[in-house]
């Protein structure tokens, strides 16, 4: 597992990281979110070694994270962190074995990856010819084709339209479900984070305010599950606006069989009830499907309810 134990970090006047502590087990897929400002990109240079703490330590498996185990990290910053002129296929290629692998293998991965990733048909143009969003892909590949034991990625999803969001959060998905590799990124977009994270740890002026599991800390909000006892709601939190009021729900994917109204009558008897009726699909859920990609809204015969 990853462990960063009272992490510490100034800039002059500036407190960057004020003694940040959180641990990522194996396998486990990790939100590091907070407004900008917070900290987490120091936090995740502090982990790839291309910054120093202040105090602090972060262990991997148990041990200090060395260079050698960094080399075993697999890393995609925020900004563009590859050449424009070199060849997709080339640049990952090489970036793999920059981290230690033969060149054959690291041959091999490079076309894997932008096969995977979806840029087949690119690999041998420049990274400046690419659009953004096949980019941001070019550059999650070189994180991934070294085979990393742990990856760190800030921002992945940004630049990318849904159909891209679906390719990356897969790929993310079977790293730490089928490797055992845990993957922490950040992100702004809080409902990626909810939906592909086991655990989160939420910062704010450097500072750790709230982590744990996404369960945990939703029914620590809600105090308890109140819709347990409804059979065939598979239940999902979404934020979203009522009038001028942003507010915060419950959307659930009905089997054909349940009554809506047991649903609406155990959430008025959990307290207030805003807004209860169909969800219509988003405009990424129908982007999705005129594009011929995966996750189509509402599902075979299940009905989308919020309340």
């Amino acid at each position: 597992m990853l462990e960063l134990e009272r992490l510490s970090k100034r800039y002059g006047a500036t407190l960057a990281l004020d003694e940040l502590s959180f641990t990522v087990g194996e396998g486990q897929v990790f939100g590091f979110v907070g407004p900008n400002g917070a900290g987490k990109t120091t936090a995740m240079r502090i982990v790839i070694g291309v910054l120093a703490a202040d105090a602090g330590e972060v262990r991997w498996r148990g041990g200090p994270l060395d260079a050698d185990s960094r080399r075993r990290i697999g890393y995609m910053p925020e900004e563009r962190g590859l050449y424009p002129k070199m060849p997709v296929g080339e640049q990952l290629a090489y970036h793999a074995e920059l981290h230690g692998l033969e060149r054959g293998e690291a041959a091999r991965n490079a076309a894997s990856w932008i096969e995977r990733l979806g840029i087949a048909d690119r690999a041998g143009d420049p990274v400046e010819r690419l659009s953004l969003g096949n980019q941001q892909r070019a550059q999650l590949g070189a994180a991934l084709a070294h085979d990393p034991e742990l990856l760190i990625l800030d921002e992945p999803f940004s630049g990318l339209d849904p159909v891209g969001v679906d390719v990356l959060s897969r790929v993310l998905l079977d790293q730490a479900r089928e490797r055992g590799a845990p993957v922490v990124f950040s992100s702004h977009q809080l409902d990626l984070v909810e939906r592909l994270c086991d655990a989160v740890a939420i910062v704010n002026d450097g500072r750790l305010v709230a982590s744990g599991r996404v369960e945990e800390l939703r029914e620590r909000r809600a105090g308890r599950r109140w819709h347990a006892e409804v059979s065939g709601a598979a239940d999902g939190w979404a934020a979203g606006v009522d009038g001028a009021r942003a507010v915060a729900g419950h959307v659930f994917e009905l089997d054909p069989a349940t009554d809506p109204q047991r649903l609406l009558d155990a959430a008025r008897a959990a307290g207030s009830v805003i807004r209860f009726g169909p969800e219509t699909p988003s405009l990424a859920d129908l982007f999705r499907d005129v594009v011929g990609a995966d996750g189509a809204a509402g599902g075979d015969g299940a009905r989308g309810v919020v309340a």
